[in-house]
C-alpha cells in the first residue's frame, strides 16, 4: 500500500494537465532515535519555552515570532503579516523550461519526490509528458508551492514515474572561491599522478548503493538491544592514530604495493599500457623500415 501523498495539484505542459501526487523519496523512519529522560523515574521529558533574561516559562498566547535586527533587538512580526506575504499555492506545476540535466549544479539538488499520476485519468497525459523528456534527454524546470515557501523544482522521467526533486535558491550556496582560493597549487611530478591513477584503477567500481552500510546505525541498534536485555556494555579502548607519513611518494608506494591482488592489477595495467606503447613503437618502426626498402 502506498503511502499517504504529500501533495496533490496538476502538472502542466502549455495546454497538456494531468492530476499528479507527490510522495517524499526519502524517509528517516529506520533511523534511530532518543529521548530525553528523566533519570530518576525514567519519564520522558518535555520541552518549555523560557524567557532568556527572567528565566519564566512561557505560555503559548505569548508566544510571537521576531527577527534580530541587532543583538538583543527584534522587531515582532504578527502571525497576520505573515499570511500577507505567503504565497498561495494553486496546487499546478506549470513547466517553464527544458534544460539539460549535465547544467544543474549538483550543489542545488535539495529534497526529492516521486510524482505519479493521480487516478486512472491521468495516465495518458502523464506518460505523454514523461515519454516527451525521455526523448528530449532534458529535465523540466517549474514552481511549486511547498509548506507556504515556493520552490524551484527539477522533474525527470525515472522508470514508470518522475522524480521531482526541489532546487536552493542561489542564496543558499556558499561561494566555493572563500574556502578553495587558499589552496596551494604545488609541482607535482608526473610519477606521482600515474601512482595515483594505478590506485584509481585497484578501486574502479560502478555505482551500487546496496553496498552502503550505515555502520554506526548497526551499532546503535546493537547497543540498545544488548542493553535492553539488561547485558553490559564494554567500551573500547581508544585506539592511537597512526603517525603521518612524512613522504608523499612514499604513501602512494605503499598504498599501491600493499594490496595483494591490487597490486597485481595495478601491474598489469600498467604492462598493458607499457606493452600498448611498445607495440605501436614497433609497428612504427616496421612501417618505416618497409617504406625505406620500397
Amino acid at each position: 500500500m502506498a503511502p499517504r501523498a504529500y501533495w496533490k495539484g496538476t502538472l502542466k505542459l502549455s495546454l497538456v494537465s494531468c492530476p499528479i501526487v507527490l510522495y517524499p523519496a526519502t524517509t528517516a523512519a529506520e533511523k534511530t532515535r532518543f529521548h530525553m529522560i528523566n533519570r530518576e523515574t525514567g519519564n520522558r521529558l518535555k520541552q518549555q519555552m523560557v524567557d532568556s533574561e527572567t528565566g519564566d516559562v512561557v505560555e503559548s498566547d505569548q508566544k510571537g515570532r521576531g527577527y534580530e535586527l541587532r543583538k538583543g533587538k527584534y522587531v515582532e512580526i504578527e502571525p497576520e503579516e505573515l499570511e500577507a506575504v505567503q504565497i498561495e499555492s494553486n496546487h499546478t506545476i506549470d513547466i517553464e523550461s527544458f534544460v539539460p540535466s549535465d547544467e544543474i549544479d549538483q550543489r542545488y539538488l535539495n529534497h526529492p519526490y516521486y510524482i505519479a499520476p493521480d487516478g486512472k485519468a491521468a495516465v495518458d497525459a502523464f506518460a505523454v509528458i514523461r515519454d516527451a523528456m525521455k526523448d528530449q534527454d532534458r529535465v523540466a524546470l517549474a514552481k511549486i508551492v511547498l509548506t507556504n515557501r515556493e520552490h524551484i523544482i527539477a522533474i525527470e522521467p525515472l522508470g514508470k514515474g518522475l522524480l521531482g526533486t526541489t532546487l536552493r535558491f542561489p542564496y543558499e550556496l556558499r561561494d566555493e572561491d572563500q574556502f578553495f582560493d587558499d589552496i596551494k597549487s604545488p609541482k607535482i611530478t608526473k610519477d606521482m599522478v600515474e601512482l595515483a591513477g594505478h590506485i584509481l584503477h585497484t578501486k574502479a567500481a560502478h555505482f551500487d548503493p546496496s553496498k552502503f552500510k550505515d555502520e554506526y546505525e548497526t551499532a546503535l541498534k546493537a547497543l540498545v538491544k544488548r542493553k535492553a536485555s539488561g547485558k553490559t556494555i564494554e567500551l573500547p579502548e581508544r585506539e592511537e592514530r597512526p603517525s603521518n607519513v612524512v613522504s608523499l611518494m612514499d604513501a602512494l608506494k605503499q598504498s599501491l604495493n600493499g594490496r595483494g591482488g591490487k597490486k597485481t592489477a595495478a601491474k598489469s595495467h600498467a604492462r598493458r599500457a607499457t606493452g600498448g606503447r611498445r607495440s605501436a613503437k614497433k609497428t612504427h618502426r616496421s612501417t618505416a623500415r618497409q617504406r625505406k626498402a620500397g
